[in-house]
């Protein structure tokens, strides 16, 4: 056993963490921001999404179907008040 080289296993092709995280967001309708490639700011809350899209629902706009290669990035929109309310150190 001991010149027995042990390899890591590899990690698992599917985590399902996707599929928790906007499980979660859609139950509690969470006002998310969604930033694009291009710079564009989204405010709204997911109603459903796939493999390769999400649907946005918005209060301000049409809703819009988004592809998720077109998303730099997405956050809740509470993390974005309390960064403003904070003050700088």
């Amino acid at each position: 056993m001991r010149g027995m080289v042990h390899r890591k296993q590899a990690p698992p092709d599917q985590t399902n963490a996707e599929n928790y995280y906007f499980i979660k967001q859609m139950q509690n309708k969470t006002a998310m921001v969604v930033m694009l490639d291009d710079g564009t700011e989204l405010h709204g809350w997911v109603e459903w999404y796939d493999r390769n899209c999400i649907k946005l629902n918005r209060t301000e706009g049409p809703n819009l179907m988004i592809y998720k290669h077109a998303i730099r990035y997405m956050f809740k929109e509470e993390e974005l008040r309390q960064r403003r309310r904070r003050p700088r150190e």
